[in-house]
């Protein structure tokens, strides 16, 4: 097992081999796992990780939400093309739980707690040892509560386990050949919309069609949040400040917003940052 090891750390930098190292070998311990995939660069990491010491015995779940922005399943469905690992969906109505609609800074929890008892089930009947996640180690510093569902249910998260940040993530994904190793987070679209407003189809919508237009001009890194009077927030890095605002680009985005549903448009100054909406929350909660 050594020799093979060696093998498949032969294109990782020096300086991340033992923590590749050690996520090999944790991975491997399982014997076989479900991988909750999203798509994003950490589970893709995560899956790639595991087909290459568990082979057949990994498989990608990602979930086909109300929440899920438009674009999305073909995504994952890409990234678990191009890596190798078969994918399987599953359908999640987070909106009929009348605790995620009320979308209170718990909201993350509710969704959570329906996906992974399915998770759960879903590997209990395909005979897969373990659920894993792939929440990296920056993710601990912020307001996550979804991380006590994935206590409640033995959710296992092998890259904080190994310390992997999110920049050595990225790293080993592009050692390993992970395609588009620098893609941006993404996160549901339930996370644009402030605390204490409904999670409604409709706002659901609003932010879709919003961020589907922004992105379609090159905007990327984005978000758009949803504020109460039917406000949205873009927020972009600052350095996309200068032609977002130039005159007749901004007239369009003002008038591709405002048919989309919303009364005023505003751009962040701090610029794009995940997360954003928990500066209202308490990071002690």
């Amino acid at each position: 097992m050594n020799d093979a090891y060696q093998e498949i750390l032969m294109p990782v930098p020096v300086e991340l081999r033992q923590k590749a190292r050690q996520l090999l070998e944790e991975l491997q311990s399982f014997g076989s796992c479900l991988v909750a995939f999203s798509g994003g660069i950490d589970s893709t990491l995560l899956a790639r990780a595991g087909k290459l010491v568990l082979g057949e015995k990994v498989l990608a779940v990602t979930a086909v939400m109300q929440s899920m922005a438009s674009g999305r399943l073909e995504q994952c469905r890409s990234a678990a093309e191009a890596i190798g690992v078969p994918l399987l969906t599953v359908e999640i109505r987070e909106l009929d739980d009348p605790c995620y609609r009320a979308n209170d800074p718990m909201r993350c929890y509710y969704c959570k707690r329906i996906l992974f008892s399915r998770l759960r089930a879903l590997a209990t009947e395909r005979g897969l040892a373990v659920v894993v996640d792939g929440t990296n180690a920056d993710d601990l510093g912020d307001f996550r509560p979804g991380a006590k569902a994935a206590e409640e249910f033995a959710i296992r998260s092998p890259l904080v386990d190994c310390g992997f940040r999110k920049s050595e993530v990225r790293t080993l994904a592009r050692a390993w050949g992970v395609p588009d190793p620098d893609r941006p987070s993404t996160t549901c679209l339930s996370t644009r919309i402030a605390y204490g407003l409904e999670v409604t189809p409709e706002r659901l919508r609003m932010i879709d069609a919003a961020e589907k237009f922004l992105r379609e001009q090159g905007f990327v890194p984005l978000r758009v949040r949803y504020h109460p009077g039917e406000i949205a927030r873009i927020e972009v890095p600052p350095s996309m400040f200068e032609r977002l605002l130039d005159g007749q680009l901004r007239e369009e985005i003002v008038r591709a917003l405002k048919a989309a549903g919303f009364k005023f448009v505003t751009l962040d100054l701090e610029g794009f940052r995940s997360g954003s909406m928990n500066v209202l929350v308490s990071t002690t909660r």
